[in-house]
């Protein structure tokens, strides 16, 4: 089944474009279904770019899917056009009456600040609480897994050395578990973050469960012994040369830092990395949507 996009968003012809079964809101409203209600609240900074990855992975289903954007009411988004956000986005504040069946919180370019001192942190904060009792699921990746850890369990994130940037080996601990149905044993997946949290604390927090874990990176897959909540501290939802971008931006602005690790061909920035990574992320996202949304939401929410 299709992902149903507002007709104008760009991201929606891009996703043609690669053979994702997309349907616009027209056509969506003639199907007798029940589609799964996501919201995504995106803070990345290159809004359409996050848009595109997440739409290309949840219309990769065979659920029907409609999806609603959020952006923070108490930060500007600087790069992206106003336009684009009061065409396709809404805040918190709208949308807050509502149950949704799925939400997915992103990373934020925002690991040098404490948590409290993150502007919007009382937004967040407010969603998050607010998700306890209308959302099924919540998928938080990257800051997005470090804020809910810190926020439900208490868990502080720590400055590290240096920037976790590259494509490192990760091994599951429990095959059984639905979120990693058809995985294997040891899988890769990309990275990029100046902060990580602790495996220690996870692991003795009896209300958590480390599903896969890096050597190099530390803990990534981290799910909620109630499925409320999935915490990937990574980005596999990120393109082959999306690290490529952001170490090249990185050098621009005159940043020290190193080659991502295990991800250009011969370490040599020259060449174009392959995505290893795409097929757990595509298994990921699907058994997120089935096991812990689709299974586990009412037909219709009382």
């Amino acid at each position: 089944m299709p992902i149903n996009v507002p007709k104008q968003l760009p991201a929606g012809e891009l996703l043609k474009k690669e053979k994702i079964f997309v349907m616009d809101e027209e056509r969506a409203t003639s199907q007798d279904i029940r589609p799964m209600n996501i919201a995504i609240l995106n803070l990345m900074p290159e809004k359409e770019r996050t848009e595109l990855q997440l739409l290309r992975l949840l219309g990769n289903t065979p659920l029907q899917v409609n999806v609603t954007f959020l952006n923070t009411a108490t930060h500007d988004s600087k790069n992206v056009s106003k336009t684009h956000l009061n065409a396709f986005y809404t805040t918190f504040e709208h949308v807050k009456h509502r149950r949704f069946d799925g939400l997915i919180i992103t990373g934020a370019p925002i690991e040098h600040l404490e948590f409290e001192n993150v502007n919007y942190w009382k937004e967040i904060t407010e969603i998050m609480e607010w998700s306890k009792e209308n959302v099924t699921s919540v998928l938080h990746i990257c800051w997005g897994a470090q804020a809910a850890l810190y926020h439900h369990y208490g868990i502080r994130k720590f400055e590290l050395p240096k920037k976790c940037s590259g494509v490192f080996t990760h091994r599951l601990s429990d095959p059984t578990i639905n979120l990693a149905r058809g995985f294997n044993d040891e899988f890769k997946a990309p990275h990029s973050r100046y902060t990580s949290v602790s495996t220690e604390e996870i692991k003795n927090d009896p209300r958590l469960h480390l599903l896969a874990k890096s050597e190099e990176a530390g803990a990534f897959i981290v799910i909620s012994k109630d499925n409320k909540h999935i915490m990937i501290t990574g980005h596999l939802e990120y393109d082959a040369d999306t690290l490529a971008e952001e170490y090249a931006r990185d050098l621009q602005k005159g940043v020290g830092i190193d080659i991502p690790e295990n991800y250009f061909p011969n370490d040599d920035p020259s060449k174009e990395p392959l995505n290893t990574w795409r097929s757990h992320t595509h298994l990921l996202f699907s058994n997120w949507l089935n096991y812990y949304v689709y299974q586990e939401t009412p037909y219709e929410w009382e």
